[in-house]
């Protein structure tokens, strides 16, 4: 009798142990997870969800399709597929797959208690069971819809099958012998506009991944806290991201808690400011970034351009978005940000050098935003030079002069000279900054207005305004209201704002 009562109680303890590591799981919201397991068991490459997590994975993917697979841990044929389905997830989840940033691949175990309600609501009869359909679809889906967009899949159970469904949907030729950093559209970004809008991705990821350098590296020092303070400041009012605006509000609000300047004695680090401190719990832009993989910025290789290629259209989308009279700040603070955060020592003193040469303060957003696309052309013509000597660029993303005619032939003066004929460009700059604005701007975040459009959101307000009007207040708890307050008056008003908050304090190193 003992022993039964032993047997219960230990069921039950290993149940309720089951159901609270899969909530953890979910609240954690890890979209590009890697589980290794035991016995060199190959890892997950699709994405489990539960009901913690359903909605705001599905909401926040980039990519424009999702399946998902309702099982039950315990079936035998549910376990069987298990690596036909991953077989087929590995091409299109995780920093390896083939074709990251298309197809999201998830699961839901039904046999959860946590998971009851969720598979109820897709009808799940049997498993395993297959739902195709775009990602915000399945969010607040309704079974009693008509004309639904969410498909069920009928023959995928093998991942040849599977796959073929996938591309008969798509009308592509993906195959399993697809290389890691294959894609059939890289050569796109050169001449198709639109292609500047999954650009979006990488500006956040870019961004999460320069606020992680910093908190790794431990750079914040007293000499270099109010150029970050700045940069901030400058992402809270004219970031094209509205959950890196917010994030980066979030940080700003609590700044002085998290990193005194007080605790920076003469120039050294605190623990406090970096990832060992509380502003390490912070997430720039949402919890769902770093996604581990890029998209617009996807280099052949995996050591080419990736996380330059994000920062430099992140700088570039501020600089369009910012007013005259903020231009020469908005130009010496990432100049400033530059110098004391950006780890390539060769790259940050050559851009040092750049901003150094700059004789006069700007007066138009037009010539910060001008300036910053010169400074890129004269990066990308020293890097061609390098890289093609060494043989270190990408070949299917050599350095060329930007931007190429094939994106604005009226950029050129003279637009049917070669660049054999004469090495020095006649550009209309009027045309160029025209592009810069439009490319770098409206074509920059037409992704997130296409995706609203598409979920058939009722919020009264497109994505659009709220990513494009970056001045407007954003939505943070209510101990931010005043540097949001601040923010969506302009970026100038927030370093007067802060300033004066420091002016009790030891000012900071000059990079001049």
């Amino acid at each position: 009798m003992s022993c039964s009562i032993f047997l219960l109680v230990f069921a039950l303890f290993v149940s309720i142990l089951e159901q609270s590591v899969s909530v953890s799981n979910g609240s954690q919201r890890v979209i590009l997870r890697a589980i290794s397991g035991q016995d060199g068991e190959r890892p997950d490459f699709a994405v489990e969800l539960n009901a913690t997590n359903f909605d705001s994975v599905l909401k926040e993917t980039p990519a424009p399709y999702a399946i998902v697979e309702f099982f039950a841990h315990w079936c035998p044929a549910c376990r069987n597929y298990k690596p036909q389905y991953e077989k087929v997830a590995r091409l299109f989840n995780g920093a390896d797959a083939s074709h990251p940033g298309i197809i999201l691949m998830t699961r839901v175990d039904c046999a959860l208690t946590i998971n009851s309600n969720l598979c109820d609501k897709f009808s799940v009869k049997y498993y395993p069971m297959l739902l195709w359909g775009p990602p915000k679809k399945f969010v607040g889906w309704d079974p009693k819809q008509e004309n639904s967009e969410i498909l069920t899949i009928e023959r995928g159970r093998t991942a040849d099958v599977l796959l073929g469904w996938i591309n008969k949907q798509l009308g592509s030729s993906y195959g399993f012998n697809d290389g890691k950093y294959e894609n059939e559209h890289l050569q796109r970004n050169f001449s198709d506009p639109g292609q500047i809008a999954k650009a979006i991705y990488d500006v956040e990821e870019a961004t999460s991944t320069a606020f992680g350098i910093i908190l790794d590296q431990r750079m914040i020092k007293s000499g270099t806290r109010a150029s970050l303070i700045k940069f901030l400041q400058l992402l809270v009012a004219h970031h094209p991201s509205k959950r890196c605006r917010k994030g980066s509000a979030d940080i700003l609000v609590d700044f002085d808690n998290l990193c005194p300047s007080e605790i920076l004695p003469a120039n050294n680090e605190a623990d406090s400011c970096s990832k060992k401190g509380a502003l390490g719990n912070y997430q720039i832009c949402g919890e769902e970034v770093p996604r581990g993989y890029w998209m617009y910025c996807r280099g052949s290789k995996n050591d080419t351009r990736g996380f330059s290629c994000g920062l430099w259209v992140l700088l570039h989308s501020l600089s369009v978005r910012v007013e005259d009279g903020e231009s020469d700040l908005a130009f010496r603070t990432t100049c400033d940000f530059i110098y004391n955060f950006f780890v390539c020592e060769e790259c940050r003193q050559h851009f040092h050098g750049m901003c150094s040469s700059v004789s006069s303060p700007f007066k138009k957003a037009r010539d910060f935003s001008l300036w910053l696309w010169s400074a890129h052309n004269q990066v990308n013509e020293r890097l061609m030079k390098d890289e093609e000597s060494l043989g270190t660029g990408d070949p299917e993303f050599p350095k060329v002069t930007w931007p190429p005619k094939q994106l604005c032939p009226s950029c050129y003066l003279n637009p049917g000279k070669t660049s054999d004929e004469n090495s020095k460009i006649d550009w209309n700059e009027n045309e160029v900054f025209k592009f810069l604005v439009s490319y770098y701007g409206k074509e920059l975040v037409n992704l997130y207005k296409d995706k609203e459009l598409q979920a058939g959101g009722g919020t009264g307000k497109t994505v659009n305004e709220e990513l494009v009007a970056s001045t407007n207040a954003v939505v943070v708890p209510l101990g931010a209201a005043l540097a949001i307050a601040v923010a969506s008056c302009a970026f100038g008003a927030l370093a007067c704002f802060w300033r004066s908050q420091q002016k009790n304090r030891k000012p900071r190193r000059s990079w001049n």
